[in-house]
């Protein structure tokens, strides 16, 4: 098999999902090229389209490591939306804690608690795995659940801004308290933070002693067991360092976007993350531009609502055929990874 074969097939699959989206739109009465071209003058057609586009991919990286960092030991976590919820939750408490702070202190704090928080969150998770057997896909979409439960009691309860009517958030963190920019664009810091810890996680899987310890205990848990390594204990590290990261999203979200916390946080960037790390297979680096990628689908959104009058779940059908035709296109790898395998 060809040595990108790992990516040829997403790739595929990929291409595959444009073709049966364009016969969905079709059947909705849209023109196809239409909303093709929509999709790219919406995500990449313009300068403004790009600054949207990578505003959105931000929170896309770092929640698909929450699931890719976990699916190198064979552990499929589905719980990235949670660690937002939790990481901006925190995040928003600590910059109100630190209002009269130094901003950098303050904003240092805020990502500090953030991924805390997140990496708690999904660390449970690899903790109730290896040491009760619960499944970690159930535990992990529970705790989303439980999240976004006690986000919307505080906002709605102890936590509430008065002034807030319309939509119940806690007070703002401060203007001074607010990522800035990167250069003279729209695009915040966020983008920034998601490039460097894809980039710093890549450096830990594939050139650190502790990298080679998780693909040997992805590989066969029997062997490294028997190694003497701690199968249990780096469960539980790689789980926490990919809620830390979607956590991280949270605090991004609230630091650069709301300034507060409120149920905007539950914007199912965990759950895109999901797709994103199957896309891109898992690879912290492929992670990047794959995030790109569904972010300008984000970022278009709203243009085949108002120009072909398509409803606001269109981006979502596209992102469900994509998700569909990954998982079919995993199975053919494992097939013919199988049949490679008995010829040889």
């Amino acid at each position: 098999m060809l040595p990108f074969a790992p990516f040829l097939i997403p790739l595929t699959a990929l291409v595959l999902s444009l073709v049966l989206f364009g016969g969905f739109v079709g059947l909705a009465g849209a023109d196809v090229l239409a909303v093709y071209y929509s999709i790219y003058r919406g995500a990449f057609g313009t300068w403004f389209s790009w600054q949207n586009t990578l505003t959105s991919a931000a929170p896309l990286m770092l929640t698909a490591l929450c699931t890719a960092l976990p699916a190198r030991l064979g552990l499929i976590v589905i719980g990235g939306e949670g660690a937002v919820v939790a990481g901006g939750l925190m995040a928003a408490l600590t910059g109100l804690a630190l209002i009269d702070a130094n901003p950098w202190a303050a904003l240092a704090g805020m990502a500090l608690a953030a991924m805390l928080a997140g990496g708690l969150l999904i660390g449970l998770v690899g903790w109730l795995r290896h040491s009760r057997n619960v499944n970690e896909t159930i535990s992990s979409l529970l705790l989303n659940y439980t999240s976004i439960a006690v986000l919307s009691f505080l906002v709605v309860g102890p936590l509430r801004d008065p002034e807030t009517l319309n939509k119940p958030s806690t007070h703002h963190i401060g203007e001074t308290h607010m990522l800035g920019s990167l250069s003279e664009s729209s695009i915040h810091w966020g983008f920034g933070y998601g490039i460097i810890v894809c980039l710093l996680l890549w450096v830990l899987y594939k050139r650190m002693v502790f990298g080679f310890a998780v693909d040997m205990a992805g590989g066969n848990i029997r062997a490294a067991k028997l190694s003497g390594l701690p199968v249990g204990r780096i469960a539980v590290l790689v789980c926490m360092t990919g809620g830390a990261a979607a956590g991280l999203a949270g605090m991004v979200e609230v630091a650069a976007v709301h300034g507060r916390a409120n149920t905007s946080l539950n914007a199912d960037y965990g759950y895109e993350g999901i797709l994103i790390s199957f896309a891109a297979r898992h690879h912290p680096l492929a992670i990047i531009p794959v995030a790109i990628l569904f972010g300008g689908i984000r970022a278009a959104g709203g243009l085949m609502q108002r120009d072909h009058g398509l409803p606001d779940a269109t981006r979502l059908v596209l992102q469900g055929i994509i998700f569909m035709l990954l998982l079919g296109s995993e199975a053919v790898f494992a097939r013919l990874a199988e049949q490679r395998g008995r010829a040889a």
